[in-house]
């Protein structure tokens, strides 16, 4: 399932980096009937980031259990080298750091002619007029409000710019902006307030008892 630039907005995310693995496919399910249409897939390789998550072969056991559209995060040094494998495994759109990448354009290439969407995310302390020149062939910028490693992290206001950059830059049928880290039922307002589309939510949503009523809560 494809959400677009014209699908109504205050989308949530559930990352699936804070559910609970013992029972992920449970979860998804839970999720999914609660009203979440994408799902967050948050992948790191302990150099880019200081965490290592899962690769292509769990992002492939996600896509048997999901009828979301995954959008796939990768938090990974060298992006251009697994973009086949992860596209290959499931994913309907494959994000790629602004700062891993030596050769953008020719990532959000790649990632086009695999067949997938192609989406840009950006630390808390990188201009948005670094990806710019992109802006064409970007189909989701993600703002990150955290920098990126590990769930459970503070918002951060600054990265609040980028979100008001990223909306302000965007022509009226353009790319899907998002927010990554640090998003719950205290910070989600001043991030919707900026014109953002979605929100991705790990801690602040699964580690609520009630799941399904923190995603509508969450929704607004």
């Amino acid at each position: 399932m494809t959400e677009t630039k014209s699908s109504p907005r205050r989308l949530i995310s559930p990352s699936l980096l804070s559910a609970d693995f013992t029972q992920l496919a449970q979860q998804i399910e839970l999720v999914e009937r609660a009203g979440a249409t994408r799902l967050h897939l948050d992948i790191m390789d302990g150099h880019f980031v200081p965490n290592i998550t899962f690769g292509p072969f769990i992002v492939a056991a996600i896509r048997k259990a999901a009828g979301s559209h995954l959008d796939v995060h990768l938090m990974i040094e060298q992006p251009h080298r697994y973009l086949q494998q992860f596209v290959e495994a499931g994913a309907d759109t494959v994000i790629v750091h602004a700062e891993a990448s030596d050769d953008l354009s020719r990532d959000l290439e790649a990632i086009h002619d695999l067949g997938a969407q192609a989406g840009v995310a950006l630390n808390p302390d990188t201009p948005f007029a670094q990806i710019e020149p992109c802006l064409d062939a970007i189909d989701y910028v993600l703002i990150m409000s955290v920098y990126p490693g590990f769930g459970g992290q503070n918002f951060i206001d600054s990265a609040l710019t980028n979100m008001v950059h990223a909306v302000q830059a965007r022509s009226p049928d353009g790319y899907l902006v998002a927010v990554d880290g640090g998003v719950n039922l205290t910070t989600v307002e001043q991030v919707f307030d900026t014109g953002v589309d979605m929100a991705i939510v790990g801690s602040g949503l699964f580690g609520a008892d009630d799941i399904p009523g923190r995603l509508k809560e969450l929704q607004g």
